[in-house]
């Protein structure tokens, strides 16, 4: 019984090893949905008595730049490290990863 279980598990999770570069890209951008709120507050309450120029400069260079390049370095390297482990690991870490995330979101009433 517990062998049929870890086969489904580890055909389960191969399943996902095609989609890896999308899933850690979606995991990521999830992430950031999350985060970035706190982090354009943060930057706002900062520069709140800057001028308006390097305030939009600002944010920017964070939103636009920054986010994106985060997006673009962290995906590979989150998709590699999945690459590298057992099928099932990858099922259980994508699956708890989002769920994770969900009710993070849930809980900030980002949902």
């Amino acid at each position: 019984m517990t062998s049929t279980i870890l086969s489904f598990l580890n055909q389960t999770g191969s399943l996902l090893t095609p989609y890896l570069n999308e899933i850690a890209t979606a995991a990521i951008a999830c992430l950031l949905v999350m985060i970035g709120g706190d982090i354009n507050r943060m930057l706002r309450s900062a520069l709140r008595k800057q001028h308006f120029i390097l305030r939009t400069c600002v944010f920017i260079l964070i939103n636009a730049f920054g986010y994106g390049l985060l997006i673009i370095k962290a995906s590979p390297y989150l998709a590699s490290k999945l690459h590298s482990l057992q099928p099932m690991m990858v099922l259980a870490i994508v699956c708890s990863t989002f769920i994770i995330i969900g009710i993070w979101a849930q809980k900030n009433r980002q949902v």
